[in-house]
């Protein structure tokens, strides 16, 4: 046996040992970090929501712009069609989704409307016109066509807008903020010209 050409084989050997093992300790620590990246990535959850045509996507806790104009003008065809027999059904289905913050403010407020509704026997149909969502506010305008009816008056026809803020808790969405108006939406370059109409005003 040649002992010097033996030896230079295991040298050999060896050094290959060593570079597979470091290879192996580099693939167990990118699997370790795919793994947790994994596992800690929320999944995102694609639908195509009934009332409009595009997809939307949400995850635990943020949804897109799609979906949120879809359940704004979900919220927005609720409360503009309004009558003394289902007046109590839509207190009920709008109360689960408000946040904390304004749920004593709105139901109260509702509560108001609907005893106004029943003693009058007044009917609202809302027809909307326009949908869009304002990424910088994170507001969903729905306007069009409110017509309140009583049972001896002609009905009256108004322009009226719904402002949402929705937000994903746990992928249930919840009502943040809420306002009626009968205005066009009240967009951020809107209310820039609002105000600047008031200065104007207030400074003649």
């Amino acid at each position: 046996m040649n002992l010097q050409r033996f030896m230079g084989d295991w040298n050999i050997l060896q050094a290959e040992n060593r570079f597979h093992r470091f290879i192996l300790i580099g693939l167990l620590v990118s699997n370790l970090t795919l793994a947790f990246a994994v596992i800690s990535k929320e999944r995102s959850v694609v639908l195509v929501p009934p009332n409009l045509a595009s997809e939307v996507e949400i995850t635990r806790n943020s949804a897109s712009g799609a979906f949120k104009e879809s359940w704004g003008l979900y919220l927005a065809e609720l409360l503009g069609n309004v009558t003394p027999d289902n007046s109590d059904f839509i207190s009920k289905a709008i109360s689960p989704l408000l946040a904390t913050d304004i749920y004593q403010t709105v139901m109260a407020a509702m509560a108001e409307q609907i005893r106004a509704i029943k003693i009058d026997h007044v009917t609202t149909t809302f027809k909307p016109k326009q949908v869009f969502f304002e990424d910088k506010s994170n507001k969903v305008f729905i306007t069009g066509d409110l017509t309140a009816q009583g049972p001896n008056t002609r009905g009256e026809t108004r322009n009226r807008t719904y402002e949402f803020i929705m937000t994903l808790n746990n992928y249930r969405p919840k009502l943040e903020y809420i306002d009626v108006y009968p205005d066009d939406p009240h967009t951020i370059e809107r209310l820039e010209q609002i105000k600047q109409q008031q200065q104007a005003q207030s400074a003649q």
